[in-house]
């Protein structure tokens, strides 16, 4: 079946992956654009408020069940969600569906609206948690689940690898 919000999902976890750590507007500004949204000026108050929007959005990666994931994403809906509605931004971009109040809202709301949206319908469509966070010590980062198969316990390959065989060598 065809995920239609995998990309804000993505998207999502992109901005989580360079907005916890202590993020720069022109890192957080290349995300976007890697992402379809317009080049814009982020302002440190603007990557501020995205910021505290992704510590909020982690709590849905790092929910322990798809009950506690669920709680996080109704409480996050009722914080900052208006009503659905359609828009194309008036430039074109294709209609498609929005929770935040306006197209010129602020970003907090924006990004956890959109996000919340994708996450929302990928716990619906697989009925489990729509992602995690890294299982290695040294990493944390959050994933998403989007793909068939067994659930991942690491954000990428690479962090799977090291704590292998860190695991292997700590056997002697």
């Amino acid at each position: 079946m065809a995920f239609p919000h995998r990309d804000s999902v993505q998207r999502a976890v992109d901005l989580l992956n360079v907005l916890l750590p202590d993020p720069d507007p022109a890192a957080v500004g290349r995300v976007l654009r890697d992402h379809g949204e317009p080049d814009v000026s982020l302002s440190a108050e603007d990557v501020a408020e995205l910021r505290a929007a992704a510590r909020e959005l982690r709590e849905v990666f790092a929910a322990p069940d798809v009950a506690s994931a669920a709680s996080v994403l109704n409480a996050l809906f009722a914080a900052y969600a208006g009503p659905p509605r359609l828009t194309d931004h008036e430039e074109g971009y294709g209609w498609h569906l929005h929770a935040d109040a306006a197209d010129d809202g602020p970003w907090g709301a924006w990004l956890v609206t959109s996000s919340a949206l994708g996450l929302a319908s990928l716990l619906a469509e697989r009925q489990d948690v729509p992602g995690g966070l890294c299982a290695s010590p040294s990493c944390g980062r959050p994933f998403a689940h989007t793909g068939g198969g067994s659930p991942r316990r690491f954000c990428s390959p690479r962090c799977a690898t090291r704590e292998r065989v860190a695991a292997h060598r700590a056997r002697g």
